[in-house]
């Protein structure tokens, strides 16, 4: 005979969610508060009343010039790192290459990925500046002078190029489980139907991999448009780009602004955040190809 006081089936604890909990409160303090900080400044003035001028000074010449040439220098970093990185890896993945080499490249891009700030234009300075090492080497016995030929470290192809130390190894670390998901049963069946190998990566190959080059592709844009400590380091205020004019709106002494440095925080958040949803959204797209 059932009694009233049925047992009821025990809720379980979602160990799950608990796991994922530190990530939740991690993202809240130092992201989504920040920005909630940011957009409260952008649009407070020095007497904390609520104004539109600070978004307002963004559509300014020297600002819209800063935005313009930051998104040149990330668009440039994040090509060049892409067609880079997508050679090399296929070139150790699909290619004859030594097994063990994709080890040490994958080893080697998990550490310049994350080798940026001071340390990296020191080593930029040191060698590839006016007296680094390779200059005089180039100089001294060969008789070529870089500087003199058009080379300026410290220029717009300067700092892209130093983008590209760790915008590489970012696109190979990336790029690389899309490569492997390309499964060996496509090129056999294209072998079987006649293809070659240049028709198999025009018609199967590259066209499976487009969606997550270009996720990747605005993946590097979005790491290239919020550098500034490389930046800083290596051009200081020769180079307008954003990052460092929003280091002089919050700290400098003579340009200090606060709140037009919190509207120009926004607007990268802004360009940034659009950047990420592309790789979003063309990633879940790739995802399709590789099940």
């Amino acid at each position: 005979m059932m009694t009233d006081t049925a047992a009821k089936p025990h809720r379980r604890i979602p160990w799950d969610s608990l796991a994922v909990l530190p990530f939740v409160i991690f993202a809240v303090m130092f992201l989504f508060l920040p920005t909630l900080s940011l957009m409260g400044a952008a649009f407070t003035d020095r007497t904390g009343n609520f104004t539109f001028e600070n978004i307002a000074g963004l559509f300014t010449d020297q600002i819209l010039a800063a935005y313009w040439i930051s998104i040149r220098i990330s668009g440039a970093s994040a090509i060049l790192g892409a067609l880079i990185g997508l050679a090399l890896t296929l070139a150790i993945i699909r290619g004859k290459l030594p097994q063990g080499l994709r080890s040490a490249v994958m080893t080697f891009s998990g550490v310049a990925s994350n080798f940026a700030g001071v340390p990296l234009a020191f080593a930029f300075i040191a060698t590839l500046g006016r007296l680094g090492l390779v200059t005089i080497i180039l100089k001294t016995v060969f008789g070529f002078d870089m500087y003199r030929s058009g080379f300026n470290l410290f220029s717009f192809w300067g700092l892209t190029l130093t983008y590209l130390y760790f915008q590489i190894p970012l696109m190979v670390l990336t790029i690389a489980p899309a490569i492997d998901g390309l499964k060996k049963e496509w090129n056999e069946a294209a072998q079987t139907l006649g293809a070659n190998t240049s028709q198999f990566w025009r018609y199967i190959g590259f066209p499976i991999l487009w969606p997550s080059v270009l996720g990747t592709l605005s993946l590097l844009f979005a790491n290239a448009f919020g550098a500034i400590a490389t930046a800083w380091a290596l051009t200081g205020s020769n180079l307008n780009i954003v990052t460092v004019l929003l280091y002089n709106q919050i700290r400098g002494d003579a340009l200090q602004n606060p709140g037009l440095g919190a509207a120009l925080a926004l607007g990268m958040i802004v360009i940034t955040s659009l950047a990420n949803v592309i790789y979003l959204i063309v990633a879940a797209r790739a995802e399709r190809w590789m099940k």
